[in-house]
């Protein structure tokens, strides 16, 4: 494995509770990350969605899904083009690949370096793992599943989790292992759903963003950083910012549901293939405020008068 030198920020381990505990402990939203142990097993999800059911779908015309692939990461760095596919190819060898075990010391935090922390102990993470590959494979991100098969949406409690009125979305990201979305922070709350596969993510809180470096790369809905975590082994400004903060980390395993507020920095890697199910929600004053903001700047950006093709979403002018 290589070794790396960095050490970066200091991490405690998310809260954690059950299913049940949160429904029961919990009135209101959190105001910090926490991680659900369990949720998504008490949905038809659990049964239903597997790389291989996700295969099947068909439009009503009986042709296959499609999504929109992206290469490697795209939060940093160029966009490389962004071509839409047949998804049942992918979904097939995910599959395939999913029969493999996930060995035991591989990830940032390896399940037993976790499971020698005393409660609250703080912890450095091991970046060189992000060395051991190059984060350039394929990956469907932001598939808009439920938008295109509405019935899915009876597998899904997601009012078990969410308090109060809220206007909802899902994105559904699927890929293999090795795969990393970048450091970036969203203007709503989002309910992140594990169905298959491990994922680990870093969370870092929004009153760190001074040391964010924050990038001019356009996300509908996000702000980017410019730190690249899969290249924190090379000098430079965004390493020795990065390595100032503070921060949590969970290991999201298949079930369970990971809450990330609001304006809260984070980054994942997936340790196995993987399905996940990112719902959003905003309330009415936030629908009226940062969304109609947000909606703004993309209705701006899509007549390529705002940050046209430094962005997430279209190939980047250089390719």
């Amino acid at each position: 494995m290589p070794t790396s030198g960095y050490r970066g920020p200091a991490f405690r381990l998310v809260d954690e509770c059950t299913s049940d505990r949160l429904t029961r402990d919990h009135t209101a939203t959190p105001d910090k990350p926490l991680l659900v142990k369990g949720a998504v097993r008490d949905w038809p999800a659990w049964t239903r969605w597997s790389f291989d059911q996700l295969a099947e779908l068909r439009y009503p015309d009986g042709t296959e899904a499609v999504g929109r692939f992206q290469q490697g990461l795209v939060e940093q760095g160029d966009t490389q083009p962004l071509p839409v596919l047949p998804v049942a190819p992918f979904l097939r060898d995910l599959s395939r690949a999913a029969r493999n075990p996930l060995p035991a010391d591989v990830g940032l935090l390896p399940p037993t370096r976790r499971s020698a922390l005393a409660p609250g102990e703080p912890f450095r993470l091991n970046w060189a793992h992000l060395q051991s590959f190059t984060p350039n494979r394929q990956y469907l991100a932001d598939w808009p599943v439920l938008q295109e098969f509405p019935a899915l949406r009876r597998d899904f409690d997601i009012r078990t989790l969410w308090t109060g009125r809220r206007w909802t979305w899902a994105y559904m990201f699927v890929g293999p292992a090795n795969t990393v979305t970048g450091l970036h922070q969203d203007i709503h709350d989002n309910w992140f759903c594990q169905v298959r596969g491990t994922k680990e993510v870093i969370l870092i809180p929004r009153d760190q963003t001074p040391h964010m470096c924050v990038s001019r790369k356009y996300n509908l809905g996000s702000v980017l950083s410019e730190i690249n975590i899969s290249a924190l082994d090379r000098p430079g400004r965004g390493a020795s910012e990065f390595a100032k903060t503070h921060g949590f980390y969970a290991r999201v395993e298949a079930g369970d549901a990971l809450f990330i507020p609001k304006n809260t920095w984070h980054a994942v890697v997936a340790l196995e293939p993987s399905i996940s199910l990112a719902v959003f929600g905003l309330t009415a004053l936030e629908v009226v405020t940062v969304g109609a903001w947000a909606e703004l700047k993309n209705a701006l950006h899509r007549l390529r008068l705002f940050r046209w093709r430094n962005c997430v979403c279209h190939a980047a002018r250089t390719l």
